[in-house]
C-alpha cells in the first residue's frame, strides 16, 4: 500500500483569531498506582476491531431518510493523526500494517475501504466567514491526516440500516467559553470582571467599566459552524448522491483544551455544555438526537485545577449520572484517557493515529449504545 499524499490544508485552522492565549503546560494530580489502574480497567471501552465486519461496499438503502451526525469542537475534532508511512511508529499505516490493528480499514488486497453506505463531509470557516469544504466523500482513508471521524463512521455505520452522513464543521483555537458559546447564554461575574454573555463583546471587562467591543463576539464560532452545517444539508444531494431527506441523529463533541486556559471558562464549562446539548436540538429541530462528548485525551480522574474542572463537568453530562435526568439514554461522555496513546490536546497528541481513531471509536460505540434506546 503506497501512502495517500500529504493534505496540505491544516495550516489553515488557526487563521483569523482575534485573540490567542498563551499556552502553558498544565500538570495533573498523579494517580496512585492501583488508582490509576483501576481507573483504567473500570472506563476503558471494550474495542473489538478485529470483530468490525469489513465494508461491504454495498449502498445504503436510499429509500430512508439520511442519519446525519454532526461533529463539533475544535483542532483535535478536525484531525491530526498521521497516515504516514508504515514503518514509523505512530502512523495509521504502521498501526494497520505492522500492528494489524483496525483489519477494516484495509481489503484482501491491502488498499483502504470505501463505504459506500457512509459519506464523509467535511466544511471549515473563521467565524461567520464563508465556507470551505475539504471531504466530501465515501468514508475512507484520505490525504495525510485522519480525525474521530473515522471510527466514529464505521461504528454508526455497521449499527445503522440507513444512508449515514457524518457531517464535521468546525475549525482550531475555538473555546466553548467564548467562540462556541451558545445563543441564549448569559453574562457572568467573576473575581471583579464580567464574561460576555451570547453576541457580547469583548470576551471580559471590568465591572463598572463600558466594554469596548472587537471584531469577535461570543458565539460568533458557534453561529458559523451551524451556519454552515446547515448550508450542506440545504444541499443535501450534493453531499450525499440521490438523497431526498434526512433526519439529525446525533452530535459529536471533542473540545476543551482553549478552555483549560481561561479559569473563568474552566469554571463555567459544565453549564455552557449543558446549554450546548439543549441549544444544538433546538438549532437543528432535532429533540431526540443523541449527543456523544469525548474529554481530553491527557487529563486523568482525579485532575486539578482548570483541567480537572473540564473533565469533571464532561462527565457530570453522561445520562448514566443522574445529575441531568433528561439526558438519560441519550447523552455519552467517553472518557479518552486510557485510549490515547501521550501527548497533549495542545500539541495534538504527537499525531498519533491511534489516539484518533480509539477516540473515535470509542465515541462511536457510545453513540452505538445510545442509539439502542430509541
Amino acid at each position: 500500500m503506497n501512502p495517500p499524499s500529504k493534505s496540505t490544508i491544516e495550516s489553515s485552522i488557526f487563521f483569523n483569531q482575534p485573540e490567542i492565549n498563551n499556552v502553558t503546560k498544565l500538570r495533573t494530580q498523579p494517580h496512585s498506582f492501583i488508582a490509576a489502574l483501576l481507573t483504567v480497567f473500570i472506563t476503558m471501552p471494550v474495542f473489538a476491531a478485529e470483530t468490525q465486519p469489513d465494508p461491504t461496499g454495498k449502498p445504503a438503502d436510499m429509500s430512508k431518510p439520511v442519519q446525519v451526525y454532526i461533529l463539533l469542537g475544535q483542532s483535535n475534532m478536525l484531525g491530526f493523526g498521521k497516515v504516514g508511512a508504515a514503518d514509523k511508529p505512530g502512523t495509521l499505516l504502521h498501526a494497520v500494517k505492522q500492528k494489524d490493528l483496525y483489519p477494516y480499514l484495509v481489503d484482501e488486497s491491502g488498499e483502504w475501504t470505501e463505504r459506500k453506505d457512509v459519506r464523509n463531509v467535511r466544511v471549515m470557516g473563521s467565524g461567520t466567514g464563508g465556507m470551505r469544504g475539504f471531504n466530501n466523500e465515501w468514508m475512507t482513508i484520505k490525504g495525510g491526516n485522519v480525525g474521530p471521524e473515522i471510527g466514529i463512521g464505521h461504528q454508526v455505520g455497521n449499527v445503522t440500516d440507513a444512508p449515514v452522513l457524518i457531517l464535521k464543521s468546525c475549525i482550531g483555537n475555538r473555546s466553548l467559553g467564548w467562540d462556541l458559546l451558545p445563543p441564549g447564554s448569559d453574562q457572568f461575574e467573576e473575581d471583579g470582571m464580567i464574561y460576555a454573555g451570547y453576541k457580547e463583546s469583548p470576551d471580559k471587562w471590568k465591572k463598572g467599566e463600558t466594554p469596548k467591543p472587537i471584531g469577535w463576539y461570543a458565539g460568533m464560532q458557534y453561529d458559523g459552524d451551524i451556519a454552515r452545517a446547515k448550508q450542506v444539508l440545504d444541499e443535501l444531494d450534493k453531499y450525499y448522491p440521490d438523497a431526498k431527506e434526512y433526519e439529525i441523529a446525533g452530535f459529536f463533541w471533542w473540545q476543551g483544551d482553549k478552555d483549560r486556559y481561561n479559569a473563568g471558562h474552566a469554571g463555567r464549562y459544565e453549564k455552557n455544555l449543558v446549554h450546548l446539548i439543549k441549544q444544538l436540538r433546538k438549532d437543528f429541530d432535532a429533540p431526540n438526537a443523541k449527543f456523544v462528548c469525548a474529554t481530553l485525551g491527557q487529563t486523568e480522574k482525579g485532575a486539578t485545577g482548570n483541567e480537572g474542572m473540564i473533565l469533571e463537568a464532561q462527565l457530570a453530562v453522561d445520562g448514566k449520572t443522574g445529575k441531568y435526568p433528561e439526558f438519560k439514554g441519550n447523552v455519552a461522555t467517553v472518557y479518552s484517557h486510557p485510549l490515547s496513546k501521550g501527548g497533549a490536546s495542545n500539541g495534538h497528541y504527537g499525531g498519533n493515529a491511534e489516539t484518533y481513531m480509539n477516540v473515535g471509536e470509542g465515541m462511536g460505540q457510545a453513540m452505538a449504545e445510545l442509539l439502542k434506546s430509541k
